[in-house]
């Protein structure tokens, strides 16, 4: 029996060395952590139960019979994060690559049905070098099978992707439809063609980090939300944000205990508006202050910056937070704002996570630019995610709110539960200068008439109260009880119950 018993600990430590120590040293001469290594960041403690350690591959081509490592470059279980469950994979990238093979898809796809039946979020932590070409087309399906499971995930338990290493070619669809994707600084990349091809095809000449390194994402094409510095930082965030979210969408996050007085008045949020309508400030300082201990989780930090997009809690409840940014092209909705919180807002509405908004928008941003790029469909985009959303919507507006991007900012028209507005609000279809100069254009000749005139327009439409006459604001509230008042909205909508008419799914506009 002892010998049995020995021959397993053998062979478990023989699979736990993954493609042998030299190449693990390589992997930490990189700056990067092994596969297991990650899990055992990413887990509490002691937490990670395995699947399929011994699992080998089945190719015999090229002479891939003579070498075939347990568990086939990829780590999968289930383990715990701050004690709520949540499967994992790990791509082992001392094991050939990370190369995807038939049996590498076998085992992610197994731990990924058992997230769904189960209701349990899906971390993938990807380092690979794409598909394994001596297996064929057989690991092109694995890929597929893969994809087909994100598809059917999706909405249903929390996906985050996190690239720690190459991800090149079809591997880079799988963490595109997943919810949340993380990269590190210059050691991670995702392409679907690499440099070489690019060259041969196109004679540009690019580096990988370019192409497709992190700041890449980050900044320019929006495919990542946010980017660490090391392996450490990017486990220990993804921690963070799962404590934010629900184990899937039957269930609602989870109540954290908070230590921050719910009345909490902030008197330094009625000197937050400048005395100067076209002076920015700085939106983020209204969301740590609303926030309980001021705990904010930012989502696509670095694209769009006219927005913000990101998880607080409330009495120890998550809550997504739009807001309007004042400080990055005054607030203006453009192409790539909208489609950043639409897809957040799509996001919290699959998961029962209630949506704040914060609202200070002079509107669409104009030129050929925008209107070339399809401004009008992608900004349709963020209007029908409001509108298709069921969770408890809570807007405020602080200073302008003005045409279209009024209506679009989770107005009372797109089912709005509380809209509140601030005192220095201005909800109105455009500026002063802007409306008189069409109302009064046979005066424009005339300064004093068009300054009476705009001091006129202003008096009449430069407030909330036309809006509130209305009952479009339900309250204009003072700035320093914010926190306060958002807070006992959202405690009255807990029992929110709202559907939309039955059909197979929308047809968003893409």
């Amino acid at each position: 029996m002892k010998d049995i018993l020995q021959q397993l600990e053998d062979r478990r430590q023989q699979a736990r060395l993954g493609g042998g120590q030299r190449r693990i040293d390589a992997q930490h001469a990189r700056g990067k952590l092994t596969a297991r290594e990650r899990i055992e960041l990413l887990l509490d403690d002691g937490s990670f139960e395995e699947f399929d350690m011994f699992v080998a591959h089945r190719a015999t081509d090229f002479g891939m019979q003579a070498e075939r490592p347990a568990g086939d470059g990829v780590v999968t279980g289930w383990g715990t994060v701050n004690g709520r469950m949540v499967y994992v994979f790990s791509q082992d990238f001392t094991v050939f690559g990370g190369s995807l093979s038939e049996t590498h898809a076998q085992k992610i796809c197994k731990i990924m049905d058992m997230a769904v039946q189960n209701g349990a979020p899906v971390i993938g932590l990807n380092d690979s070098g794409g598909a394994r070409i001596q297996e064929g087309v057989a690991s092109l399906a694995g890929y597929a099978e893969v994809f087909q499971r994100n598809i059917m995930a999706s909405g249903v338990v929390p996906q985050i992707s996190v690239i720690m290493g190459p991800c090149a070619g079809g591997a880079v669809y799988s963490p595109a439809m997943t919810d949340f994707i993380f990269m590190v600084k210059d050691t991670s990349y995702m392409f679907v063609t690499g440099p070489d091809v690019v060259k041969t095809v196109t004679n540009e000449i690019v580096t990988a980090e370019e192409l497709g390194g992190a700041s890449t994402h980050t900044k320019k094409s929006s495919v990542a939300d946010g980017a660490f510095e090391n392996d450490v930082e990017a486990l220990a965030e993804v921690r963070r944000l799962v404590d934010f979210l629900p184990l899937n969408n039957r269930e609602k996050a989870p109540t954290r205990p908070f230590f921050d007085d719910v009345a909490r008045m902030e008197e330094s949020l009625d000197t937050l508006i400048p005395d100067n309508p076209n002076m920015p400030y700085d939106m983020k300082e209204l969301i740590l202050k609303v926030a309980d201990e001021g705990d904010f989780f930012e989502i696509q930090k670095d694209y769009a910056g006219n927005i913000i997009t990101g998880f607080i809690r409330l009495e120890g409840q998550t809550v997504g937070v739009v807001a309007n940014q004042p400080m990055v092209l005054a607030g203006c909705l453009d192409i790539d704002s909208s489609r950043k919180a639409a897809r957040f807002v799509r996001f919290c509405d699959a998961f029962e996570i209630p949506i704040l908004t914060l609202v200070d928008v002079p509107g669409f941003l104009p030129g050929t630019g925008q209107e070339y790029g399809g401004v009008i469909k992608h900004g349709a985009k963020l209007l029908f995610a409001y509108g298709e959303a069921t969770v408890p919507k809570v807007t405020v507006i602080t200073r302008k709110a003005y045409g279209g991007a009024y209506d679009v900012m989770a107005s009372k028209h797109l089912r709005g539960d509380f809209n509140y507005a601030w005192p220095t609000a201005e909800i109105a279809v455009m500026g002063a200068k802007g409306a008189v100069e069409i109302l009064y254009r046979s005066e424009l000749a005339d300064k004093d008439k068009i300054a009476a005139r705009t001091k006129e327009y202003e008096d009449r439409f430069a407030n909330p109260f036309v809006a509130a006459e209305k009952g479009f604001i339900d309250e204009v509230i003072q700035p320093h009880s914010t926190r306060k008042r958002v807070a006992r909205a959202f405690a009255s909508l807990r029992s929110k119950k709202l559907s939309n008419p039955w059909k197979k799914h929308d047809n968003i506009p893409l």
